[in-house]
């Protein structure tokens, strides 16, 4: 390649000498970019479509280009398309494929248009329906936190602050906390979408086109509801894929935090979660293992989403207006956070639908740590004793309990009433687990009923 004729390259015609072979194996994106073939074919067609209605080219024109594009998607497709590094991207080896096939008219398929506004749109339209991916995969968790919320329904465990045992819980309370969590990452991705689903076509290089384009008319056939305003900004803007992979940040560090409790969970010292062995391995060296991997690797997978997000980040930062062939090293990170969260997604789902809880052992662990404490500083409060006196007549009792190495639930009347008079027959109905569980009632709590009703709502959700 490097001793043939510069004007080989469709961008060849100033050029003296041919690109060393270097420069081409260097500046090559084919190798990862191959993958927006088909938005590409289908951005080719509505620009082509829009060029003929401007009489830019013939309908004859428009008509083989068209058919010369569907066979270049055919042959993709079924793996006979030869992609070339020399011809840099996927958006220049579907040219010189299409002029090729059908002569001159194939090269008046970039008019009024550059490579800067075409690998934009490419781009925008790849993202748009990974979005309604991304979104498929985070309703089928979602799905799966509820199929096992109703499954344990009842089920109280411990809650946690600072990892130490805090207040009893529902297992399903907790499990919906996921459920909430991936609706707001679905949330966020359409509100994202709205900002990826803008037609940068027709901003061309930077400046816009002199040719009568139909900027609107593009965008209808593409499916775009708005076009976009500043041809300069639109040149250089990679907003969208950053905020993407925000959202996707979002995402998998949800996963992760999931990913995190189940390892806890699965070990001897909790024996929370009986994960299935078909998502486990073993050791290569102690037969007894059973290793939470899955999860692991959820977590572990969690920085090179992380990594995406700033190496986009940097390479942005510092660029002047408008295009930069910096912005070539957008799509690998963003490809890679892409693959990365659709896997976790996917497995997250299969793993729920596979991890059975131990009741009893939850139940059981229900009992130590003082956990109806706040309880019965709530008590102390509903017989109108100040919340900073209440707390610290309650400290004072768990300090007693801590010596004899009896729990709350253990001491009988005559002891509670040691430290307070106002203690009564009934606080022993919030002093058990299950009248603390019960007992919050506030929307948003852990109360059964309040859980049902959050389990009722979330299956209206969806659907």
């Amino acid at each position: 390649m490097s001793q043939q004729d510069a004007s080989a390259k469709l961008w060849g015609g100033r050029f003296s000498e041919a690109t060393a072979a270097s420069v081409e194996d260097f500046s090559a994106s084919v190798q990862y970019d191959a993958r927006l073939y088909k938005h590409d074919i289908m951005g080719s067609k509505a620009h082509a479509k829009m060029l003929a209605k401007q009489g830019l080219i013939s309908e004859e024109e428009y008509t083989s280009m068209v058919t010369g594009l569907d066979e270049i998607e055919r042959d993709i497709a079924s793996g006979r398309f030869e992609f070339k590094p020399e011809l840099e991207d996927v958006h220049m080896n579907i040219e010189k494929a299409l002029t090729d096939r059908i002569g001159a008219a194939g090269a008046k398929l970039h008019t009024a248009r550059s490579r800067n506004d075409q690998v934009n749109l490419d781009f925008r339209m790849y993202l748009r329906d990974e979005v309604a991916e991304l979104d498929r995969l985070l309703e089928n968790g979602q799905r799966a936190f509820v199929r096992q919320g109703r499954k344990y329904l009842g089920t109280i465990m411990p809650g946690y602050t600072h990892m130490q045992r805090a207040q009893p819980v529902l297992l399903s309370h907790h499990l919906l906390a996921y459920f909430e969590m991936l609706k707001r990452d679905r949330e966020r991705l359409q509100s994202c979408l709205k900002r990826i689903n803008v037609l940068p076509l027709g901003s061309a290089a930077l400046a816009g086109t002199g040719l009568p384009v139909d900027r609107d008319f593009v965008a209808q056939e593409l499916g775009f509801p708005e076009v976009s305003a500043n041809s300069m900004d639109t040149s250089g803007d990679r907003d969208f894929a950053l905020e993407l992979l925000f959202c996707l940040n979002l995402i998998q560090m949800h996963l992760s935090r999931l990913a995190e409790e189940l390892v806890y969970w699965s070990s001897k010292e909790f024996d929370f979660v009986r994960i299935g062995d078909r998502y486990c391995t073993g050791s290569s060296i102690m037969p007894q293992k059973k290793n939470p991997d899955i999860p692991e690797l959820i977590r572990g997978k969690s920085g090179r989403v992380t990594g995406a997000l700033v190496s986009l980040l940097v390479t942005v930062k510092g660029l002047p207006l408008t295009y930069n062939r910096d912005l070539q090293e957008d799509k690998e990170p963003v490809f890679d956070a892409l693959d990365t969260v659709k896997a976790s997604l996917s497995i997250t789902a299969e793993l729920l639908d596979n991890t059975e809880f131990n009741v009893e052992r939850l139940q059981a662990a229900t009992y130590g740590g003082f956990m109806t404490a706040t309880d019965l500083a709530d008590y102390l409060v509903c017989k109108n004793v100040p919340f900073r006196q209440a707390h610290g007549i309650v400290g004072k009792v768990v300090a007693h309990c801590q010596e004899r190495d009896i729990e709350l639930i253990d001491l009988n009347l005559a002891e509670l009433k040691q430290f307070s008079e106002h203690l009564e027959a009934d606080v022993f109905d919030v002093l058990s687990v299950e009248g603390s569980v019960n007992s919050r009632v506030s929307t948003g709590g852990t109360a059964l009923v309040r859980v049902t009703e959050a389990l009722e709502q979330a299956e209206i959700y969806l659907g």
